[in-house]
């Protein structure tokens, strides 16, 4: 049944029946977490031989050099032609990282506001308010940035080919508008791929902002659920050929590919653009773990590894996302009460309930003993204008937990959905 076009009194029957199953979920003392994107310990174990692909008497590059000491501050040559395939990319255009993406991205933002970027006119901190364009739904943790940093959020909305196209360029005609985020493949948490359409426009449409740079998160770009990974358009060769070969800031990790804290994270950018971070994160380290790079470059033995390890990690992760959209479309399917995304790769599923009741949501589910991601998380500074938008992470939990956890979250959004439903009748 249609619960919009269903009567007080249908209402009511659904109410309560929604508070029968919930009371008898709480009294199974569930404990489950499905808040945060993390990979289960199955899919962690998947690379535990990474741990001894380097041995005593290893540790030597193919130049001869002892990875063991200081220095290379870019990475070793091996990892950079890894990752170099993996952003599509060549060698001389890659930085090799620490374990984390995240913190790559922080150190190009915090640089360009203390000393703005190659073609900018100096510190974007000393040109007034600086904006950045961010889709929502969209990446807590890059909102998060944005607040330390006391950058302004103006956000888009999203579409099935990525950020609404019209909505970008308006903003981009405001000089104060800097930089974009952009998870351009299986999107956190709704799971788009951007279209070629997209990817052309964005590296193409005029900003006002000389020094404007795109924030090319490409986290996803191998985490696809079975079928292989999603053809994108390279970001770098659309820059190029639109005449803003310094537009795009890519990066990618191995954090959900092989053990999550102790992964390799890369940048992908113009030479100009590698030049210039080089020089402004040299005085701050004397190089990253290059033994954890060759760990991996052994592990993995090239790009074709990489996608062979990828494909088992589909077998462990593409069940547990069936599992979620078949609860869905179980017990939610048809009462236009909720909407949300098939992603065919990624780490999430967003799910959009009436508006309204998504805190609801999340506060019901907590007190019977399950924990989703607050709502208002994706969008900046946690407010969803609509309280809506909810993400699921389904990829730790076991299949038989997630189960039991979406009975739970169904089952409080037809609650809180009857109840708003039913209030806005009265």
């Amino acid at each position: 049944m249609d619960l919009r076009k269903a009567s007080a009194k249908e209402l009511a029957a659904t109410v309560a029946a929604a508070e029968t199953k919930l009371a008898d979920l709480r009294g199974r003392n569930l404990t489950l977490d499905m808040t945060r994107g993390k990979p289960s310990p199955e899919q962690l174990t998947l690379s535990d031989d990474i741990l001894i692909a380097v041995m005593p008497g290893e540790t030597t590059g193919e130049d001869g050099t002892d990875y063991r000491n200081y220095g290379g501050l870019d990475g070793i040559p091996e990892a950079k032609r890894l990752f170099a395939e993996l952003l599509e990319t060549t060698p001389d255009r890659v930085v090799i990282g620490g374990n984390s993406s995240l913190s790559m991205m922080w150190d190009v933002l915090a640089n360009a506001m203390a000393y703005g970027v190659p073609g900018g006119e100096g510190p974007w901190r000393d040109q007034g308010k600086i904006k950045m364009v961010c889709p929502v739904p969209g990446y807590d943790r890059h909102f998060g940035i944005c607040e330390r940093l006391g950058i302004d959020m103006v956000t888009v909305p999203m579409t099935a080919d990525g950020p609404d196209l019209d909505a970008v360029r308006a903003l981009l005609a405001d000089p104060a508008v800097k930089a974009m985020w952009c998870v351009p493949k299986y999107s956190n948490p709704t799971g788009e791929v951007y279209s070629d359409t997209t990817v052309e426009a964005l590296a193409s449409m005029p900003a006002a902002a000389m020094d404007f740079r795109l924030m090319w998160d490409n986290a996803y770009a191998v985490h696809h659920l079975g079928e292989g990974p999603a053809k994108l358009r390279n970001i770098f060769d659309a820059s190029e050929k639109a005449g803003n070969p310094d537009r795009a800031v890519a990066f990618v990790s191995t954090s959900k590919i092989t053990h999550a804290g102790a992964g390799v994270a890369a940048l992908g950018s113009s030479l100009v653009n590698v030049k210039d971070h080089l020089a402004k994160i040299g005085p701050g380290t004397i190089g990253p773990d290059k033994i954890n790079q060759l760990r991996h470059v052994r592990f993995f033995g090239g790009i074709d590894g990489l996608m062979t390890h990828m494909g088992r990690q589909a077998e462990l992760t593409a069940p547990k996302f069936q599992a979620v959209a078949e609860a869905l479309e179980r017990n939610l399917g048809g009462k236009g009460i909720a909407s949300w995304t098939t992603p065919k790769g990624g780490y999430f599923v967003s799910v959009d309930v009436v508006p309204g009741t998504a805190k609801d949501v999340v506060r019901l589910c907590a007190e019977a003993g399950v924990k989703f991601t607050p709502a208002g998380s994706t969008y900046p500074h946690g407010n969803d204008p609509m309280d809506r938008n909810l993400r699921i992470a389904p990829t730790l939990p076991s299949v038989d937990e997630i189960r039991r956890a979406m009975q739970v979250f169904t089952a409080a959004i037809e609650l809180t959905a009857a109840k708003k439903l039913g209030a806005d009748m009265a």
